[in-house]
C-alpha cells in the first residue's frame, strides 16, 4: 500500500514571477490610435513646417553671412561676438529696451491694479468704467498708433501742442525730442495695456473669500493692512501672469516705433536712436541693410533674453512662495 505523502509549510514551492503581461500587437495599437493619429497629423505638419523649419533655418543663419542675394557662408559665432562685444547700436536698443520694459510694466501693472480696486464691483458704474478703461486693449494696434501720432504732431493741430498753446506756451518737436522718445512710448504701452490688466486683476480680486476681509474687519485691520496681508498675497498668481506676459510684449515692441519715427526706408529708431529697440534693430538689419544672418542673431539674443528674464521671474516667485510658507 503506497501512502501519499503530504509537503509541508517548508515544502510548498514559492510561488513564480507574476505573468509578463504581453504587450500588445503594433496592428493592435494602431486600430486602437490610429484615428486620434490621423487627426493630429494636420497639426503636426503645420506645426513642422511653419515653426520647427523656420527655428532651425534661423538658427542656422544666425550662424552664417547672408544677405538673400548670395548663398549663405558659414561663419560660426562671429555674429554674436560682433552683436555682443562691438556693436554699439544694438547696446543702445539694449538699454533703450530695458528702460521701456521697466517703466511700462511697473506703471501698467501699477494703474491696472488700482484700477481693478477702484472699480471691482457689478454695479452698473463700475462696469461701463472697465468697458471705458479696456476698449484701448482690445483696439486696433496701428489705429491707436495713428492717433498718437497726431496727437504729438508738431503741427498746430495736434492735441499735445493744442494743450500746450491753451496754457500759454508754445508748440513742440515731440517727436524730434530724444529725451521724449522713451516716456511717449511707455505713456502709450500704459494706456493700451492697463486695461487688459484691470480685468485681470478684477477676476483675481473677486475670487477672494469675503470672509477673509470680514473676519479682518472684526479683527480691527485697516483697509491697507488688508490690502498688504490680503489682497497682495492671494492675488500673487495672477500678477505673476500679468508681470510675465508684460514683460515679454514690452520686450518685442515694434508697431510704435515703426510708425511714430519712420521718416524713410533707411531710418528707423527716432532721433539719435533714442527710441530704438531690439525688435526695430532686427528689422532694420534684416529688411533695410539686408544682413539676414545678423538679423537672426539678434532674434536668438532676444529670444535668449526673455527667456532668462522669464526664468528670474518664476524663481523669485517661487522663493516669495517657500517663504511665506
Amino acid at each position: 500500500m503506497t501512502v501519499k505523502q503530504t509537503a509541508g509549510p517548508e515544502q510548498v514551492a514559492a510561488p513564480g514571477p507574476a505573468p509578463r503581461r504581453r504587450a500588445g500587437r503594433p496592428s493592435h495599437r494602431l486600430q486602437r490610435y490610429g484615428p486620434a493619429y490621423a487627426m493630429l497629423l494636420p497639426f503636426a505638419l503645420l506645426f513642422a513646417i511653419f515653426l520647427i523649419y523656420p527655428l532651425g533655418r534661423s538658427i542656422y543663419y544666425s550662424l552664417t553671412d547672408f544677405n538673400a542675394i548670395k548663398p549663405p557662408t558659414f561663419v560660426g559665432l562671429d555674429n554674436f561676438t560682433e552683436l555682443i562685444l562691438r556693436d554699439d547700436r544694438f547696446h543702445k536698443a539694449i538699454w533703450n529696451t530695458v528702460k521701456y520694459v521697466i517703466g511700462s510694466v511697473i506703471l501698467t501693472i501699477g494703474l491696472g491694479l488700482g484700477l481693478a480696486i477702484a472699480f471691482k464691483t457689478t454695479s452698473l458704474r463700475d462696469r461701463i468704467l472697465r468697458t471705458i478703461f479696456f476698449l484701448p486693449s482690445v483696439s486696433a494696434g496701428v489705429g491707436l498708433v495713428l492717433v498718437w501720432k497726431w496727437i504729438f504732431m508738431v503741427d498746430s493741430w495736434g492735441l499735445a501742442n493744442t494743450v500746450v498753446r491753451f496754457f500759454g506756451g508754445e508748440n513742440r518737436a515731440w517727436l524730434a525730442e530724444p529725451a521724449m522718445s522713451i516716456p511717449i512710448l511707455v505713456s502709450m504701452a500704459v494706456w493700451g495695456g492697463a486695461g487688459y490688466a484691470m480685468v485681470l486683476f478684477v477676476a483675481g480680486i473677486n475670487a477672494i473669500p469675503e470672509e477673509l476681509y470680514e473676519q479682518a474687519s472684526i479683527d480691527g485691520a485697516s483697509k491697507g493692512r488688508q490690502f498688504w496681508h490680503i489682497t497682495l498675497p492671494l492675488l500673487r498668481p495672477v500678477l505673476v501672469f500679468v508681470f510675465i506676459t508684460s514683460t515679454i510684449g514690452a520686450f518685442q515692441i515694434f508697431e510704435p516705433v515703426y510708425l511714430l519715427w519712420r521718416r524713410s526706408a533707411s531710418i528707423v529708431g527716432g532721433p539719435l536712436d533714442s527710441a530704438l529697440t531690439i525688435v526695430p534693430y532686427l528689422y532694420d538689419m534684416g529688411f533695410n541693410r539686408f544682413q539676414l544672418g545678423y538679423a537672426s542673431a539678434i532674434a536668438w539674443v532676444l529670444f535668449l533674453i526673455i527667456f532668462l528674464v522669464t526664468l528670474v521671474q518664476l524663481r523669485v516667485t517661487k522663493t516669495f512662495k517657500e517663504f511665506d510658507r
